[in-house]
Order: C-alpha cells, then structure tokens, then sequence
C-alpha cells in the first residue's frame, strides 16, 4: 500500500494536503488567538446562538456545540440549510454565520435573513460576498487567512468560534484547556506523522484496516461531531463511502440493523470513537454494541482518544481521523485535495 513511501505520498498530493493536516495544531492555536482580537460590536443578552453553515465550514460549529453543551449558559444549534428557523428571528439570538469561501448560498441566505430581521449576527469567512455583505451592513466581520480547503481549516472553524462565545461569557474560560489540547495533538503527532513507519504507526494500520472495506464510525457525547468528522474525511480524502452514527442513539436503532444483508458485514469495519472523558454509560455501550456487532460477523475496532481533557480528547481523535483518511487516501493512490463530485454538483445547481 505504499504507507511508507514519501515519493508516492508526494505524487499523489501535489497540493499538500498533508502539510495542511500536520499544521493542524498551530492553525487551532492561531484562530484561538485572533479571536481574541477582532471586533465583537455591542452584542448583549445572547440567550441563544445558531450557528449557519455547510460542510466544512458547519464542523466547527457541530464540535464547539458538544463541548459546549455541558457547561454552556446558551443552547448552540447548528443550522444546515437555507434561511433560518422562526425561533432564530428574534432579539436574544445571536445567528454567526460560517463560510470558508464566503460564497455558500445556504449560509449567505441565512445571513441575509438576519439582517433582514435585524437580529444579533456576525460572519466568520475568509471573504467573498459574505463578508462584502456583514461589512456593508455594519456588523462584525472575523475574517481569516486560508487558502486551503475548507475541510482544512477546521483549527479556524473551531478556534474562532471558541473564543468568540468565551468572550460573550458563554462558557467558562477554556484556554487552559485548550493548551492541554494542543499539548496532547503535538505529543501524538510524533507517532502519527507521515515519517513515522507503519510499524510504530497507528494512523496508517487503521488506514490499512479500512482499504476495501465500508467504515462506520460511531463516537458520543463530545466525541459523536468527531465521527461525523471521520466520515467526510474519510469521503472527501480518500474519495470512499462512510457513514456515522452517534451513540447513545445508534442503540435504539441501528443495532436491529445487522442482520442483512450477509454478504457485505466481511467488508465493514465499525470503529468506536472513546475517551475517559465519554460519559461511564457510552463507554458501557460501546462495550455491549461493539460485541453485539462481532457476534454478527463485523470487523470492530476501538480508538482511543489522547490528553486529559475533554478538548484534548476531542481533538486527538480528530487529528487522528485527519491522517487516516489521509492515508487511505495514499493507499488507494487518490489526490486528497480536489473534491470534482462536489464542483460538479454545485455547476449543475447553476
């Protein structure tokens, strides 16, 4: 498969993706930041936040709302369409809006009803008419540089988001555990980077475990927006077919489904996202449905996530995610950086 072949790594990744994934933990440290310095406007009374974007732009999002949501003085809902919802229309609601390019037409929509209800709001982008539109109106504009992929830029999604809701008091200080954090990536780095052999890599094995085969992944709790991760990693990289579920949900449905067809469970392989910090009755599910699984004849595995807190483990396991579907990306001999089903699509919409 070539995991330990840098040349092959270099003819299939023109663009550097790989640079882009080994960057990660500097990019998550430079959003957090900047954050701390771009204008926040006169926003008060928040008792709400929806969070408008799409794809890589909405991960963000998705990860700061699970670890928000045991501590948070707000509920955080992401919103993945056009437009938004009647209850985000109101003065107590603060709608950002999330676009890498600043051209999403889903998120630009959504902005657009914000200020046209004259609601709290502000765009995080890297420009584009998203932010034409936030500076002609006024409001706050967190603009950042990045000329990546938008999957690529997740430190930013994140980061900015992070340091956005700690300033408006919405969560309790989260620096320290953001070092943390950033500690634990670059100390799980060492074994995963792209020099260090398959011998001593975990990243490229579970890579080697995954050719051929249908991934699911399946995570809880601060850990399930990290499996949705994995899947649009694992499809944009590696151009494969994933899917993910989130526990304790998956339990009350997904489990009746293992039963057919038979002749695709050989060519699965259910991974379960787990750290100390899942919450004792997950990690007891993840016991019990992981077994009810390999009773059925599915290849399992379990992947445990790094660092003493809650963020640490989230963003080590997303790192982790990062570079395997990077590598099965290597092992199928596939760019990781152009996404043409998605260009295409979006051509034909008009």
């Amino acid at each position: 498969m070539k995991l330990d072949d840098l040349d092959h790594f270099k003819a299939c990744d023109p663009a550097g993706m790989l640079a882009e994934i080994e960057a990660l933990p500097g990019q998550l440290e430079q959003a957090w930041q900047l954050g701390q310095r771009l204008p926040l406007g006169d926003i008060s009374g928040v008792r709400q936040v929806v969070l408008a974007g799409m794809g890589g732009s909405a991960i963000g999002a998705d990860l700061l709302a699970a670890y928000a949501a045991p501590m948070a003085s707000a509920p955080f809902l992401v919103w993945r369409d056009y437009d938004l919802p009647a209850y985000a229309l109101n003065q107590d609601t603060l709608v950002v809006a999330c676009s890498h390019s600043g051209n999403t037409e889903e998120t630009l929509s959504a902005f657009e009803m914000a200020l046209d209800a004259n609601v709290p709001c502000i765009a995080v982008s890297t420009g584009g008419k998203l932010g034409e539109t936030a500076r002609a109106a006024s409001r706050p504009f967190w603009q950042f540089k990045h000329d990546g992929q938008p999957r690529a830029a997740v430190g930013f999604s994140f980061g900015l988001l992070l340091a956005l809701t700690a300033r408006l008091g919405l969560l309790p200080d989260p620096e320290s555990e953001l070092l943390s954090a950033l500690a634990a990536m670059s100390s799980q780095q060492e074994r995963i980077r792209a020099d260090s052999p398959v011998s001593d890599n975990p990243a490229k094995r579970m890579a080697g475990q995954l050719v051929g085969r249908w991934p699911t992944i399946l995570g809880a709790g601060i850990l399930a927006p990290v499996a949705r991760r994995w899947r649009t990693q694992i499809a944009e990289l590696a151009k494969a077919l994933a899917q993910f579920e989130a526990l304790p949900e998956a339990d009350h449905n997904m489990v009746a489904g293992v039963m057919q067809p038979e002749a695709v469970f050989g060519s699965t392989m259910v991974l379960f996202l787990q750290g100390s910090s899942t919450d004792e009755r997950n990690q007891r599910r993840v016991e019990v449905t992981r077994s009810v699984l390999m009773v059925e004849g599915f290849n399992t595995d379990v992947v445990n996530s790094e660092g003493e807190t809650r963020l640490a483990q989230q963003w080590t396991s997303l790192h982790f995610g990062d570079y395997t579907a990077y590598y099965l990306a290597m092992a199928y001999g596939i760019d990781p950086t152009p996404v043409d089903a998605i260009e295409d699509l979006k051509c034909q919409l008009g």
